[in-house]
């Protein structure tokens, strides 16, 4: 067994589309980013690569290459769970948290989960996540951010 964990933080910009955990959430505001800034599929990502020792997102789908300007970042954690899989790896559960002022996201949790699974290729029953304020403290807490952290356990393809 393997453990990995993911964080990635992104500013807020009212102008744009709220993409998070690969669901468009239209309450709220979207985030800054080349790709669709989906602050909780990069954690999750990041968790995955980390795990199976392949590096980070940042290796893979850099932000200076324009083929990734405006990507859907289920493509990453796709290619993330694949070259997991190619070093022998599965994904064994997803355990995330998202730490945001607004929208609320209780709403939304059973359905940022489902996806997840969808995207990872496991049950949902093996995808956590969770919603968190600041308090009003720093950068998330003023909601000028959003911040996600993510731990993931990869198993044995071998068993």
């Amino acid at each position: 067994m393997r453990v990995g964990q993911g964080m990635d933080i992104h500013r807020v910009d009212d102008s744009r589309t709220l993409v998070l955990g690969g669901v468009i959430i239209e309450e709220g505001p979207g985030l800054v980013g080349h790709s669709d800034a989906d602050v909780l599929l990069h954690a999750i990502t990041d968790a995955v690569l980390g795990a199976a020792g392949l590096g980070d997102i940042g290796g893979y789908f850099p932000s200076s290459d324009p083929r990734f300007a405006h990507a859907d970042s289920a493509d990453f954690l796709r290619k993330a769970v694949r070259l997991a899989k190619e070093a022998g790896w599965d994904v064994g559960n997803i355990d995330s948290t998202v730490m945001t002022q607004r929208p609320r996201l209780a709403p939304y949790v059973e359905h940022i989960r489902g996806r997840i699974a969808e995207i990872a290729g496991v049950e949902a029953a093996a995808v956590g996540v969770k919603a968190k304020t600041r308090e009003g403290l720093d950068a998330v807490g003023r909601g000028e951010a959003m911040e996600a952290h993510a731990v993931v356990l990869l198993t044995s393809v071998e068993g």
